[in-house]
């Protein structure tokens, strides 16, 4: 599918240019690990849906990334204007990315409602989550520290990473490749599905996955009429 010309370049500033998808028809490995990544606007985020195999302690597993559209405090600043999607995502994933930009207070004021709505949709449990301090190559035009990211990170229980999309690739790997271990030791060395209450979501789609799924079908419906007409 055809994304904008800076994120096929690489050159725009978005957080999940790096991670690339597998084809879609290609065989996944049995573990799975669905991660949401939330933030508000300018932040570095593409909003589209990313499958990737990495190898974790020598297994392979199947990391699947959902990129959300953005979110946005209420006038009050107490709720935030929250997509029916981005709830859909919230409920489906394993893990949480909370992205902000480090040139923008207003992002970094969304966390702490964001975090709290996420704990709202999963009030019970364990909730692997990370912030993730976006375009540190604009130290100049930083509006929050360093510090505020440690400690805000660490009363949501997770750890801060602060990276730069554009010029450090390594950093955002190793950011989600963190989360991801995470969320294994969190469902407890599992196959990466949760069971609540016996309800099953299917994943997020992007709607050029869902344009594909479509062909997909379309080329089996014909392969069955003609072996029908044989």
């Amino acid at each position: 599918h055809r994304l904008p010309q800076e994120v096929r370049s690489g050159s725009g500033n978005f957080l999940l240019v790096p991670i690339p998808e597998y084809p879609l028809l290609d065989c996944v490995p049995n573990k799975t690990v669905k991660i949401v990544v939330l933030g508000a606007s300018n932040v570095g985020k593409t909003g589209a849906l990313y499958s990737r195999k990495v190898t974790l302690e020598g297994e392979e597993v199947s990391l699947q990334i959902q990129d959300t559209p953005c979110v946005a405090l209420q006038d009050d600043a107490e709720g935030l204007y929250c997509q029916e999607q981005i709830n859909r995502s919230i409920y489906w994933a394993d893990g949480y990315v909370l992205v902000f930009s480090i040139t923008d207070h207003n992002s970094y004021r969304t966390i702490q409602p964001l975090y709290q709505h996420v704990r709202r949709i999963h009030p019970s449990g364990n909730i692997p989550v990370i912030l993730v301090g976006n375009k540190s190559d604009l130290l100049r035009a930083r509006q929050v520290p360093a510090d505020e990211g440690e400690t805000l990170a660490a009363s949501l229980g997770g750890i801060y990473f602060e990276v730069s999309a554009r010029e450090n690739h390594e950093g955002v790997h190793a950011a989600f490749l963190h989360l991801c271990q995470e969320v294994i030791r969190a469902l407890g060395g599992g196959n990466g599905e949760k069971r609540r209450g016996g309800l099953h979501l299917a994943r997020p789609k992007s709607p050029n996955m869902q344009e594909l799924k479509r062909r997909f079908r379309q080329v089996l419906s014909s392969k069955v009429k003609s072996a029908t007409t044989i």
